[in-house]
């Protein structure tokens, strides 16, 4: 028995791609995974949003200042390992993870697997991030969080089935 939930708040602002059946339980299974793996104790809230290219390339530009699509944005509301707490419902609040899902399918068939191992990817991915995990200096802490996100698709069942580059074009 573990005693690791979490709530996660999943809306799509998007009209390009059609959300197929299941990818709401595929995202609650990898962020609840990886919460199991990074031994979080206690209640944890995440909201993902799906949007499009324009959408993501706006926050990207907006945030990050890069003027580009991208796959997948994080927000973490926490720092250090001290998150924001939900006042009604006594969790942790991790943060927002926005897929781009017309990026999301275009990846898919880059890689040549299902959108669903594209999606569970970015999620997970995502939630690392918003845990503190950071892959933009490469070295170590790049190859760790590969190593996490290989571990955790693995466990709900998306072993990599042939090598993929990750990253910003």
């Amino acid at each position: 028995m573990d005693d690791v939930s979490v709530k996660v708040i999943i809306s799509n602002d998007q009209k390009e791609v059609k959300i197929p059946t299941g990818i709401r339980l595929l995202i609650r299974r990898c962020c609840h995974a990886v919460l199991e793996l990074e031994q979080f104790k206690g209640a944890a809230e995440v909201s993902v949003t799906f949007v499009n290219n324009e959408q993501i390339r706006a926050l990207n530009s907006q945030f990050r200042n890069i003027d580009r699509e991208t796959d997948v944005l994080s927000f973490p509301l926490g720092e250090n390992g001290e998150y924001d707490i939900n006042h009604d419902t006594g969790a942790y609040m991790l943060g927002d993870i926005v897929i781009s899902m017309p990026k999301a399918v275009e990846q898919a068939k880059l890689y040549n697997h299902p959108l669903q191992r594209e999606v569970g990817f970015l999620t997970v991915h995502s939630m690392l991030h918003l845990l503190g995990y950071d892959h933009e200096n490469g070295g170590l802490e790049e190859v760790r969080m590969r190593e996490k996100e290989e571990t955790v698709l693995t466990q709900i069942g998306w072993k990599r089935n042939n090598s993929y580059y990750m990253g910003e074009e």
